[in-house]
């Protein structure tokens, strides 16, 4: 029997880079992955992603896209060119559940949440001719979580992914996990992510966790249980995550980590004072409070680990005095690699409904304007200044942070404090890819 040809495609946005200008930031697309490991074998896969390859017309029976916003465009503008010709197109991902009625405009179907528990009947109905209308993913219970079939990604990544939990319980103003995933922590059985990660040839590896470490003591016992687990199968990997500040608080999860081959932590700090903290409603860090980073700083350190530091420009409380402040303390702070990106309202977010309300978003022809929506351009009315002083303030402080001195200065720094050669190069790197981000934008210069 002739097998069915079912294609997935990873758009890439077209009009600016973005994170896709460093090879290390281009990570393997997992909902595609994992699709294509529960398609059954009457189905021939080939995934296209366009981090490596713009994208080339294949035929095929069924064509699954997904995309963030910044690439919305680009993925309408791609299944268009599948329905001119007749062959059925199923849109999903973080944006189009957010926006299915748009997508829908684009599509014969649109998923809405994940996937994973409705893929069955979208194969069954598009076999059938019946693709249709919007489908509504369940969020699964986590031993149904399934791991992605790495064998249809064809770049070069530099890492690989795993996620090992879906779900986030905070309720920060400017994120749509909460929407997407759910507010309760599901994390696949231990057993099942180790499995996995024997599988998997890399040695470099991202967790994609939005909390790898969660929190509570079950998330504790958890972790723990991940981390020791690594050890003792001997899987020798060099890794990076994305945890909360708790993260720090417990030096037992920190040294297994570390022991696990851990050796930078994403955490976002978003702003070094209270006030803005509670504007966004970043509420685990400011139950801490600012002023305790560097306690936490030193306490990652201490397990050899970097604090790759994300923090966020143009909140309604910046002013230009502000963000200078942010930005002499993202240089002189021991935060070891620095993300600096601009407030950007997503859909889905509460944040994105509030300016949309107040009149105060800037590119609001949709969906030709996502791809202004990149966390990289200013994209609302700002509230303290006018968005070109914003701009110019934004400009300034990017060539404070990604300075060369400062970046050496920064990696010599992170030798001292975690007395790790690979942990320095981890943040160095990482600090460089975002200085290469800033160039290829245009908001730093050589």
């Amino acid at each position: 029997m002739t097998k069915k040809k079912l294609v997935l495609v990873n758009p890439v946005n077209c009009v600016r880079s973005g994170f896709s200008v460093n090879p290390s930031s281009r990570f393997p697309p997992l909902g595609l992955g994992i699709l294509a490991s529960l398609t059954p074998d009457t189905w021939d896969v080939k995934l296209l992603d366009e981090n490596f390859t713009p994208f080339e017309y294949h035929d095929a029976d069924l064509v699954g896209v997904t995309a963030f916003t910044s690439a919305a465009n680009r993925a309408y503008e791609i299944a268009s060119t599948y329905r001119k010709r007749g062959v059925p197109v199923v849109m999903g991902g973080i944006h189009a559940s957010m926006c299915p009625t748009e997508a829908l405009q684009f599509a014969d179907a649109v998923v809405v949440g994940e996937a994973e528990s409705v893929w069955a009947k979208v194969l069954a109905d598009a076999e059938s001719g019946k693709l249709t209308g919007l489908y509504h993913g369940e969020w699964l219970a986590p031993n149904r979580l399934a791991p992605p079939r790495r064998d249809v990604y064809e770049g070069d990544y530099v890492f690989a992914s795993v996620q090992t939990s879906r779900g986030c319980p905070l309720d920060c103003e400017f994120c749509s996990v909460t929407a997407y995933n759910g507010r309760r922590y599901r994390r696949r059985p231990i057993e099942d992510v180790l499995d996995e990660l024997e599988s998997v040839p890399d040695e470099l590896l991202f967790f994609v966790d939005d909390n790898i470490i969660g929190n509570g003591g079950v998330c504790r016992a958890q972790a723990l249980e991940l981390f020791k687990g690594m050890v003792a199968r001997d899987l020798k990997m060099s890794w990076f995550c994305q945890a909360s500040i708790n993260v720090a608080d417990d030096p037992e999860v920190l040294d297994w980590a570390a022991r696990a081959g851990c050796r930078m932590i994403f955490i976002g700090i978003e702003a070094e004072d209270d006030d803005a903290l509670a504007e966004v409603n970043k509420r685990l860090n400011l139950k801490k409070g600012a002023g305790s980073y560097t306690q936490m700083f030193d306490r990652v350190h201490a397990a050899g680990i970097a604090v790759l530091g994300a923090f966020i420009f143009g909140m309604d409380s910046d002013t230009p005095e502000t963000l200078r402040r942010r930005a002499e303390f993202m240089v002189n702070s021991d935060v070891d690699a620095m993300q600096l990106t601009t407030m950007t309202p997503l859909p889905g977010t509460r944040l994105f409904e509030r300016l949309e309300k107040e009149g105060r978003l800037l590119y609001t022809q949709f969906p030709a304007d996502w791809a202004h929506y990149d966390l990289t351009k200013l994209v609302h009315q700002p509230k303290s200044m006018e968005p070109d002083e914003l701009w110019d303030v934004i400009r300034e402080c990017t060539e404070q942070v990604y300075a060369l001195p400062t970046l050496k200065t920064k990696a010599r720094r992170t030798l001292e404090t975690t007395g790790s050669i690979e942990t320095t190069e981890f943040a160095y790197r990482t600090n460089m890819n975002y200085r290469n981000i800033g160039l290829a934008l245009g908001t730093l210069t050589e």
